[in-house]
């Protein structure tokens, strides 16, 4: 990591963020204080946002339209990520190029694209500053931040501004969790070295990444929060809560995932197709045995219970499974990546039908062959856990630099 590309970087970035906070006060997002100056910090530029349906005030408007509307600012183009701008595609998809009927404006898509690709759109569109307002989860895999990131070099290559407003890290920023990505293994669910969970908010992540990670950092200002604790849960915030995909219906889906979205690398159910994604985990063949072994495990601020659904859709759809039901009893005991690993460590010793995905995609989640051959080897939960130490708290080291909220 280019440590030595942080002090340069950091007064670049601060200059439209706020120091951290020292109140608890009513919570402003980076919108709400960015239209509170009246957009001056957009002030002569033409601008396009990179938002989906979380980009909303607190009275549920999209931000799109509010300033669509307002003359102080001259919005002229919208870019859409994975699910679209307003949220119509599922998990793999997108909306495409299109204009939006509600302003107007055209709707240029930026799923799977990077590098000049990205940077050829950003140029097609004749914007002079990119904004960026999403809603994150928290997790390393969750696609959003590398959206962030893969717009930020998109736009130094074009040569436009990036512009990041400020959201709450919904399952709070008090540490990062879980094992760092290994380079070899970057894709689209993890671009560069950070932690599973890495208990940052976007303005952060695009402060770490101008510093760590790109070659050359784009032209970056972040509008913070205030009024936000890093040990705040995002139903202390006071603003409505978006599903930010189409799996992410609550912020208890977000408080699991982490963990859960392991998952997706063996062949049980996720929880995909039901009312609880990522909280309900089954296959056929398992039962009861299940909860009983991970509660067994005495693990802090969760509970078990035995639970049988049938998905709508994805694995096992139309078919009634067995499995478990996630209960958080205690949201700032529970370490939503070491229950990950212990209900994968469980699992595979309670059903003989367990399996990696073929094109082991749990290195892709986790970053590294690491968490896969341990547990096939009959690790336990802390020697897996355990692995990752050294590398965890290198990037916590990093991490601390970047930080913007007390």
């Amino acid at each position: 990591m280019q440590l030595s590309r942080r002090n340069l970087l950091a007064s670049t970035a601060l200059a439209a963020a706020p120091a951290a906070p020292r109140h608890h006060g009513h919570l402003r997002t980076g919108f709400e204080r960015l239209a509170a100056d009246g957009y001056a910090l957009l002030d002569g530029q033409k601008v396009g946002v990179v938002t989906n349906p979380t980009g909303v005030t607190r009275a549920t408007e999209h931000l799109v339209d509010v300033m669509h509307r307002d003359s102080r600012v001259r919005l002229t183009a919208v870019f859409g990520p994975e699910h679209g701008f307003r949220g119509t595609a599922q998990a793999g998809g997108s909306e495409g190029r299109y204009d939006d009927p509600a302003t107007g404006l055209p709707v240029y898509d930026t799923y799977l694209k990077s590098g000049r690709p990205l940077a050829d759109v950003f140029t097609a569109s004749g914007v002079d500053t990119v904004v960026f307002d999403i809603q994150d989860v928290g997790a390393r895999f969750y696609t959003y931040i590398w959206t962030l990131y893969d717009c930020m070099e998109a736009a130094r290559l074009a040569g436009k501004r990036f512009v990041v407003l400020d959201r709450p890290n919904p399952v709070t920023g008090r540490e990062a969790r879980g094992p760092v990505l290994h380079k070899e293994f970057a894709t689209f669910v993890g671009r560069q070295p950070i932690a599973q969970a890495h208990g940052m908010t976007v303005a952060e992540l695009a402060r770490l990444f101008n510093g760590e990670f790109l070659t050359t950092p784009v032209p970056l200002e972040t509008v913070g929060m205030t009024g936000w604790r890093r040990s705040a849960f995002y139903d202390a915030s006071g603003l409505p809560w978006v599903p930010p995909s189409p799996n992410m219906p609550t912020p208890d889906t977000a408080l699991v995932y982490a963990g859960t979205c392991m998952f997706e690398g063996t062949n049980l159910s996720e929880g995909r197709g039901t009312t609880r994604p990522f909280e309900l985990l089954g296959a056929e063949g398992l039962d009861g045995r299940w909860a009983a072994a991970a509660n067994g495990l005495g693990l802090p601020g969760v509970r078990f219970r035995e639970a049988y659904f049938t998905p709508t859709f994805s694995k096992f759809q139309g078919r009634t499974v067995g499995g478990v039901q996630i209960h958080v009893t205690d949201r700032a005991a529970y370490d939503p990546v070491r229950t990950g690993v212990a209900l994968l460590v469980t699992a595979r010793k309670a059903w003989s039908g367990f399996a990696w995905r073929s094109d082991n995609w749990i290195d892709k989640l986790t970053g590294s062959a690491r968490v896969r051959t341990m547990i096939d080897a009959g690790a336990g939960t802390d020697e897996v856990t355990g692995a990752w130490h050294e590398e965890l708290a290198a990037f916590r080291r990093v991490r601390k630099g970047y930080l913007l909220y007390t």
